[in-house]
């Protein structure tokens, strides 16, 4: 292992506490037992905003930005631990020397992070950039590594000693700070990486997370959560491949994660309102799929299509509604947060619309007791006639989000010059009184509240006016 004098992580007092699994719901808590949610978006070391770290060219204005994130309800950041698009950013060079630079700039993000209190959902390598790029990367056995290609990255076991000493050295290095929500062991895990087989996913998972867990044990005396993520479209366009239980139900994993990019709606959206059900259904189907209280969330999701091979960059005012729509039927289909956009822009950062609405979301989260919100995805379920509806709850809780129907606009977007109505909501198998408030997902205002007991085992309310979309949180009423 090569030689370094930058600072290492030491863990102390004032250190962020670790992020955890509700023991009682599928959602996330800090070690204090204080709920806590991934609200955020995909970022990389190369992307204008994290540029600055590499080298030291300006701490300040990475500092600067990471506190004006969390000052917009912003959470987490996923990362690459190597952004492979260039030359300059791998982690090691050659294979098995970790290259200072590197080294230098996490020790400087994790200590920012850990200052202004965001966390990073750490992946340890770029298996996009890798393959596309393979020709010039250090794994390469034409460069020295252990690797002929990337179709059997999955399968050479010489390659997985390589990949396991890098999540040491991580673990090593980093995986004493709070500032690490978890790990994403392998970024987008495909059968394209097994010679078009899925038949080993269970043992890599197994084989990876054993490995991280037991030296996080050994060294701190516990563990991060553990995550594998997947192309999410594989799943409809390879159904004869087991690729379910690995990423659903992988008994070594701590909570569950797909990339939704459906085609023809996520990937290239042409309004706002299709995307936003594509993620609806999308999200409804994973929760069925995951192990009861563990955790879904999305990871990647974005206008990848429209972007990367149609070389459009969507009209900023329809992006951030698309934003807000896409993140509104993540969080109220039962996903955890508001799922985790890929720019896809350029230059590829968020829009401040889309930082408004993380601000928005992030005043919603209080409104709800997560810690005890055992969760089912209601959308078919509950009924707003006139409304697309998002929802999800359990006999003491329900979070619903209406989206008007037939509101769209000539440009995509829904049109704000409709005349306001309300809307009759019925939300089955639930007991007791209610206090239902009502949100607006633009302003992050509440907009009033009002109170509704249910008959026959069912909760009927009428909303206030609204024109386009409307979240509810809805609580039990405990009689004192």
């Amino acid at each position: 292992m090569n030689e370094h004098r930058s600072i290492v992580w030491k863990e102390t007092e004032e250190a962020l506490p670790w992020i955890a699994v509700a023991r009682d719901a599928p959602y996330f808590v800090d070690e204090d037992g204080v709920p806590w949610h991934p609200i955020g978006q995909n970022d990389a070391i190369t992307w204008p905003e994290l540029a600055p770290l590499y080298r030291r060219r300006d701490l300040f204005a990475v500092e600067r930005h990471l506190r004006w994130l969390r000052a917009h309800g912003v959470t987490c950041l996923r990362l690459m631990l190597e952004y492979a698009q260039g030359r300059h950013r791998y982690f090691e060079k050659p294979v098995g020397r970790f290259v200072p630079a590197m080294i230098q700039l996490w020790d400087d993000l994790f200590a920012l992070c850990e200052r202004v209190g965001l966390r990073i959902l750490l992946t340890p390598l770029d298996t996009f950039w890798t393959w596309n790029r393979w020709r010039h990367h250090p794994w390469n056995k034409a460069n020295g590594g252990p690797l002929d290609g990337m179709s059997r990255a999955l399968l050479c076991m010489d390659t997985r000693a390589v990949l396991k000493a890098r999540l040491e050295f991580a673990v090593r290095r980093w995986g004493g700070s709070g500032a690490l929500f978890a790990w994403d062991l392998w970024n987008e895990i495909h059968p394209a990486n097994a010679e078009d087989s899925a038949d080993c996913f269970g043992e890599v998972i197994h084989d990876l997370s054993s490995h991280v867990r037991k030296l996080e044990l050994a060294l701190y005396g516990r563990t991060h959560l553990q995550t594998v993520s997947l192309f999410g479209p594989e799943l409809e366009w390879k159904p004869h491949l087991p690729m379910r239980d690995p990423i659903f139900r992988h008994p070594d994993l701590d909570f569950a994660t797909i990339h939704i990019y459906r085609s023809r709606s996520i990937d290239d959206p042409r309004n706002t309102v299709t995307p936003a059900v594509a993620m609806g259904e999308i999200v409804r189907e994973c929760i069925v799929e995951t192990l009861p209280g563990r955790p879904f969330l999305d990871t990647e999701h974005g206008p990848i299509h429209s972007f990367k091979d149609r070389r459009i960059t969507l009209p900023e005012a329809f992006d951030d509604e698309y934003f807000r729509h896409l993140a509104w039927a993540h969080l109220a289909s039962g996903g955890a947060g508001g799922g985790m956009r890929w720019p896809n822009r350029s230059p590829h950062v968020l829009t401040p619309g889309m930082r408004q609405s993380q601000r928005a979301m992030s005043t919603f989260m209080p409104l709800i007791d997560w810690t005890f919100f055992r969760r089912r995805n209601l959308n078919q379920e509950v009924q707003a006639k006139g409304y697309h509806v998002f929802a999800s709850g359990d006999r003491g809780q329900a979070i619903v989000w209406l989206l008007r129907r037939r509101s769209l606009g000539l440009d995509g977007r829904m049109r704000g010059d409709v005349e306001p109505r309300s809307a009759f909501v019925s939300i089955p198998s639930m007991a007791g009184r209610f206090r239902i408030t009502e949100f607006d997902t633009v302003s992050g205002a509440i907009i009033g509240e009002h109170f509704a007991a249910c008959s026959e085992n069912t909760l009927q309310f009428q909303t206030g006016l609204f024109s386009t979309d409307r979240a509810f949180a809805i609580r039990t009423m405990i009689d004192t």
